[in-house]
């Protein structure tokens, strides 16, 4: 299709892909859906959709109105997701009042005695019903919730939860279950809905009135962690908000995978505050999800919208640095120095992998020369500098390879390589990208591989590098960035995301919080441990609901929130043994000291 610099690279490539390596592509296929042709005349073209995310200016439903088959679902602060026809995507570029189109990315979990080594435990039992939560909301934006868990409900037996946006499951009429308004997908279950659920006589009778689930068992330990009252262990496993209430969402997973993605995650991000605005509470918010596709840099529409976003209300928005500090799947380099003239990147492909995603992301003035090598070719193939997307055959390997641009609201250029196979997997043994610099003024360049839920240990960089390794949207400017720890040991957690943010040096993470062997809540009543910055953030979404009831609630400080309230997490972070500068790329400001940030 015709190139539009309004239009991201990511997005330009998969439009460009056939349908076989859209097919063997997980990244390029995210938000693609084929409509079937059964039933219909034979010849009949497979029309595709897409999903995407624009910004735009103007009245979205005055501009939408002649495209009957374009739908659309606004969020705050004129950002959408709208679900489209292919053919409608180059037309939509060219309208005025559409400033950039971006095609969404899956997320990932940020898996891999808390409490007090968080000075929590100390300030509550000083001061027991001050520092509580209560009259706040945690927002849970994860994997669902199991609502039934004691700690989520009151001494009355009834829940805590006020609203439960399942994405996963359609609406019915029937079982009184609807979707939020403006948000035309999934099932919403009030607080009332839920209470008439738990006092069902059987579970089957339960199931029928609220059918939601966590099959994972992630967002109910997260939940725990940052709001179980601890109920089913009389007290012993008690979360950090515990008198809060919660808004919950369980992300929808559209694709195949299994993996939900950027546009669910912005949907539920607007839904969580808009109902905080309408209910006129304060709102600390968890994400424990994230990836490793963009810059780094905090400007990504994802990551503008949770900017612009968080401005909005009384809200404070906690991100987990995610599980990619030990990895292998970040590389860097710089040509500052003259006497540099070649920078080989070499990397291992494990044996039976499916297909392999590398961005190259640099300075758009910087010009360099880029060739590739396979295990099995001694040859290197050059690989043109042409925008848009060239292919070429390497091995048993098909590369495609994407020059972007600068885009309205990014200086920086990604040059996008897709390996796929073949025949089942890619060549197995160790490939290298060669970078030859030609005209430099910046220098710096970065290298990423998808976030190591979806690929094996063996593979990754030979030279990694662990800093700079935040997950999106994690980069966001006015997140609350949470690392791990292991607060044993006050030794940082290996698999923690570093920081800073490339380029633009935003002080990420913010602070870190205990991540290794977290007990809380799991599906069915009972407790389990899990270790990673998924456990982590919601230390944090707890204490900023605590600060947010001292502030807010109690008129104490009413402006505690946001920015301010990232302030004095900071200010009350205890300094780590290990380190001696502060902020520094690790822990930022330091661990978690909720008792010396009020």
């Amino acid at each position: 299709m015709e190139n539009s610099q309004k239009i991201d690279s990511l997005l330009q490539t998969a439009l460009s892909a056939t349908p076989a390596e859209l097919a063997r592509s997980p990244e390029l296929s995210v938000g693609r859906t084929a409509l079937p042709t059964e039933g219909l005349p034979d010849g009949t073209p497979e029309e595709i959709l897409w999903e995407i995310i624009i910004r735009y200016t103007g009245s979205l439903p005055e501009l939408l109105r002649p495209f009957p088959d374009i739908f659309y679902i606004e969020l705050l602060n004129q950002y959408a997701v709208l679900k489209l026809p292919q053919s409608r995507i180059s037309m939509l570029a060219a309208l005025p009042q559409i400033t950039y189109i971006e095609k969404p990315k899956r997320l990932f979990y940020e898996d891999y005695l808390g409490k007090q080594a968080s000075c929590i435990t100390s300030l509550q039992s000083t001061f027991p019903n001050q520092y509580t939560g209560r009259g706040t909301l945690v927002g849970i934006i994860d994997s669902g919730i199991d609502y039934a868990h004691p700690d989520f409900c009151t001494d009355e037996n009834t829940s805590r939860i006020l609203l439960l946006w399942d994405q996963t499951l359609p609406p019915d009429a029937a079982q009184n279950r609807f979707s939020p308004p403006g948000y035309p997908l999934g099932s919403l279950f009030p607080n009332e809905q839920i209470n008439r659920a738990l006092a069902a006589p059987s579970a089957s009778e339960r199931f029928f009135l609220c059918p939601s689930t966590d099959s994972s068992g992630h967002g109910t330990h997260v939940a725990g962690i940052a709001a179980g009252n601890g109920r089913a262990s009389a007290g012993v496993f008690r979360g950090v908000a515990y008198e809060s209430q919660l808004l919950v969402v369980k992300l929808g997973s559209p694709e195949a995978a299994g993996f939900p993605s950027t546009t669910q995650l912005m949907l539920a991000i607007d839904f969580c505050i808009r109902e905080s605005i309408r209910l006129s509470m304060p709102l600390a918010l968890n994400i424990s999800f994230g990836n490793t596709y963009g810059s780094h840099t905090g400007t990504s529409l994802l990551e503008t919208y949770l900017n612009t976003t968080s401005e909005l209300g009384r809200c404070s928005v906690v991100i987990g640095s995610g599980n990619e500090g030990a990895s292998g799947g970040h590389t860097s380099g710089s040509f500052l120095d003259s006497t540099t003239r070649l920078s080989r990147i070499e990397f291992t492909v494990s044996d039976f992998t499916p297909s392999l995603t590398i961005q190259l992301w640099k300075n758009y003035g910087d010009e360099l020369r880029l060739s590739i090598t396979s295990p099995i070719s001694s040859a290197a193939i050059s690989i043109a500098p042409n925008y848009g997307i060239t292919r070429y055959t390497i091995g048993n390997t098909n590369l495609l390879v994407n020059y972007g641009e600068p885009s309205p609201y990014s200086i920086y250029q990604e040059i996008y390589f897709d390996l796929i196979p073949a025949n089942s997997y890619l060549d197995a043994g160790i490939w290298s990208i060669n970078i030859v610099p030609q005209s430099i003024q910046d220098g710096d360049w970065q290298m990423w591989m998808p976030s190591s839920a979806v690929r094996s240990e063996a593979t990754h960089f030979l030279l990694p590098t662990p800093d700079t390794t935040l997950t999106i949207p994690s980069t966001s400017s006015r997140a609350i960035t949470v690392g791990s720890y292991d607060s044993a040991t006050d030794i940082l957690s290996a698999f923690s995301g570093r920081g800073f943010t490339w380029s633009t040096h935003l002080s990420k993470p913010d602070l870190v919080a205990p991540g290794v062997d977290i007990t809380s809540c799991s599906p069915g009543g009972g407790y389990t441990q899990r270790t990673g910055t998924s456990m982590a953030t919601p230390f944090v979404t707890g204490s900023a609901a605590c600060l947010m009831q001292w502030g807010i609630v109690e008129q104490n400080d009413p402006y505690l929130y946001g920015e301010k309230l990232k302030a004095y997490l900071r200010k009350g972070a205890r300094r780590l043994p290990a380190f001696t500068d502060y902020p520094n790329p690790q822990v930022g400001w330091g661990a978690l000291c909720l008792r010396d940030s009020t």
